[in-house]
């Protein structure tokens, strides 16, 4: 039987840290789709393989130590594997990822897969890292025990690859057949009551799950749990110690151990208390060194292109202005305020993907759950958070990993207090005009680290209250497994960085396209032409001919009448408390889509040269008030910062967060953080006022 129609779908699944995502990549290659499942958050990667004479759709499921359905990562991989997810059907066949380092631990999930009815294939990974810790498998004996297919794999090094495919083809026409758990008769009785399919042990074992819930269950498996209680039996333990049992009967005698498991002593110092949160902190500096001053030349060559790009469409559109402006300001540079951050995104992800695979970034997360603990997150949640520091948007989508959905909402709600890149541009100009001439360059440089440790520092207290008060969650537990030290894939690297940078581009970049435009033509409207005869003949006057000079004068008297303008200043009053006047009142609201506005929106109302950041400084340092009072003084500088430290202005972080946890959260998301900015300004302009 042949056929080259793709009406077959493979599933990849098995537990965290197995290479699961790395052998389904080396099955199926670069030309992957990646997604979210249809009414939910979590993330689906499909793509195309042959098996013998067939192709297959190959499904990516999130890695899960059981089917337990206790996150949406579980709660999806049973849905999948039962066909109970719109646009995804029931798996021909599945691959199950297994360590050959924890043969034992991973079958479990295998023995639970088996139950659900549909053909596997185990695939045998990392069998170099189980050799070199002394443990040989003899794969022969272990497929026949099993009574299914099992292959030995390196995935990270693409071998046993066309073996598993064969493998995959035969079970296609000739699955086997897991030996079925020798269950009490209480527990086969119980799972009769609640249905007798595939799901009804899972219907049984799973308290609390949101499976039972969505099944209308909760009753039947209540009485379910009396009637194991009756025969003796414990319904929070008995599928672990009859299981395990099975487990340890089918393995027996399968594997040898030449000694004792290896550890590593590198761990006694990268996991110490003291001296790990040391070497931590030392390695995250220079990561987030690098991630500046590697990434500049391509952000330079970014901003270089997209100037040439305006100049080059304003001269074709110089006959008609509102084009011109609208293609200029509006659409090429929407587009480049945010494609200007894809170097840093890039190297970001690439720092990330290789501590992963290096296996350092399950130790970081150990190390920081002491830090998180009393908050009510755990080390799990660090990850995202430490992604923010680049941008806000891929490290929301990287809280998909948190299992706890209370811990996972928490989380969002946080990571975007961390100072991500698109406010620095905010940080060096007010650093660069008002701190170094007044301090001094050590000054300035401590005020830009504070600046980002400032975030940090806030956002362990919200989380506590967050979680204490608000979902009012209970301190989760942390279990983590040490994957051993590998030597990351450079294939596996790059594959990483070239999806996440297209996703944060698709994401983030549409979003602020879109918002930018909205933003233009607030501060484009009303053109009336009496402006321009005005200013001109006012400039005239003074002798000012120059035609540069005479077009940022006229933009800012535009910007000053603008929709925007009048936006600013009626909202200036609030704002007045900050030391802020009309001006950045409208630097602000023009910034609510991308921080980084701040600077341009500056440049046009003091009317200066966007190029020469120089110019600007100048020009904030000698704005004065009518009574001739500096406008900008070391306070409102200050003010700035922290307001733009804490504030959600960012539309394309609203957007993913309402994608991953609702609007709900989103809208309470700027709620409060807009109010912890306008309070942090109120007291740094009015504290620093005063000192």
């Amino acid at each position: 039987m042949t056929t080259t129609t793709l009406t077959l779908t493979v599933a990849v699944a098995g537990n965290p840290n197995t290479g699961k995502s790395t052998l389904f990549n080396g099955l199926t290659g670069a030309g992957q789709q990646v997604g979210n499942y249809p009414g939910i958050t979590v993330q689906r990667k499909t793509g195309r393989c042959r098996f013998g004479e067939r192709e297959a759709t190959v499904v990516d499921l999130p890695g899960t130590y059981s089917l337990a359905a206790a996150s949406p990562d579980e709660e999806v991989v049973l849905d999948a594997l039962t066909g109970h997810i719109e646009g995804t059907p029931k798996p021909d066949v599945v691959i199950c990822v297994v360590d050959a380092t924890n043969l034992r631990r991973n079958l479990f999930l295998v023995s639970q897969i088996a139950e659900v009815g549909v053909p596997l294939v185990v695939a045998l990974n990392m069998t170099d890292e189980a050799e070199a810790m002394g443990i040989r498998i003899d794969a022969r004996r272990l497929s026949e025990r099993l009574g299914v297919p099992c292959v030995a794999t390196v995935a990270a090094r693409g071998l046993g690859l066309d073996e598993l495919k064969a493998a995959v083809a035969t079970a296609l026409d000739s699955p086997g057949k897991f030996p079925p758990v020798a269950w009490p008769a209480a527990v086969l009785s119980a799972a009769r009551t609640l249905g007798g399919n595939g799901e009804s042990l899972r219907l049984l074992f799973d308290v609390d799950s949101p499976l039972v819930a969505a099944r209308g269950m909760g009753a039947s498996q209540s009485q379910a749990h009396e009637a194991l209680r009756a025969a003796g039996l414990d319904p929070l333990s008995i599928e672990a110690s009859t299981r395990y049992a099975h487990i340890d009967r089918l393995i027996d005698g399968i594997s040898t151990k030449a000694g004792p498991k290896r550890g590593y002593r590198a761990d006694a110092v990268l996991t110490h208390r003291v001296w790990g949160l040391l070497i931590f902190a030392a390695l995250m500096f220079v990561v987030f060194s690098s991630i500046y001053w590697i990434a500049q030349p391509a952000m330079d060559g970014i901003e270089a292109l997209f100037k040439w790009l305006a100049s080059a469409a304003g001269a074709k559109l110089a006959s008609k202005p509102m084009l011109q402006s609208l293609v200029s300001n509006g659409i090429i540079g929407g587009v480049g305020s945010v494609i200007i951050f894809l170097p840093q995104i890039l190297i970001l992800f690439f720092f990330v993907a290789v501590l992963e695979d290096s296996g350092y970034m399950a130790r970081a997360a150990f190390l920081m759950d002491k830090v998180f603990a009393w908050t009510g997150l755990n080390g799990k949640c660090f990850v995202p958070m430490l992604s923010s520091f680049a941008c806000a948007v891929p490290a929301i989508l990287a809280t998909r990993t948190i299992d706890d959905p209370k811990a996972r909402i928490s989380t969002i709600l946080v990571s975007p207090l961390m100072s991500c890149s698109a406010r620095l541009p905010v940080y060096v100009l007010m650093i660069g005009a008002f701190v170094e001439p007044n301090y001094g360059a050590l000054a300035a440089g401590a005020a830009l680290f504070g600046m980002h440790v400032l975030g940090l520092a806030v956002a362990i207290p919200i989380a506590f209250v967050i979680n204490r008060f608000l979902l009012k969650s209970k301190p989760l537990p942390f279990l983590l497994e040490m994957p051993p030290y590998r030597r990351p894939r450079a294939k596996g690297v790059f594959l990483r960085m070239w999806r996440s940078g297209w996703e944060f581009t698709a994401r983030a970049g549409t979003v602020i396209f879109a918002f930018s435009i909205v933003i233009w033509a607030l501060m484009y409207f009303p053109r009336p032409p009496e402006v321009r005869e005005r200013v001109t003949a006012e400039l005239a006057a003074r002798g000012v001919t120059e035609e540069k000079a005479v077009e940022r004068e006229v933009d800012s008297a535009y910007l000053n009448q603008s929709l925007l303008g009048r936006m600013g200043k009626g909202a200036q009053p609030v704002f007045a408390p900050c030391g802020f006047d009309w001006k950045i009142t409208i630097a602000v609201l023009a910034a609510f889509p991308a921080r980084e506005v701040l600077v341009s929106t500056l440049g046009i109302l003091y009317a200066s040269d966007e190029e020469d950041e120089t110019a600007l400084r100048a020009k904030l340092a000698a704005a004065s008030w009518p009574d001739g009072k500096p406008v900008y003084t070391p306070a409102v500088a200050a003010a700035i910062m922290i307001f733009f430290a804490f504030c959600l202005q960012c539309m394309s972080t609203i957007t993913v967060i309402a994608k991953e946890a609702g609007w709900k959260w989103a809208g309470f998301a700027f709620v409060y953080m807009t109010a912890l900015a306008w309070v942090g300004a109120v007291a740094a302009y009015q504290i620093g006022s005063r000192l």
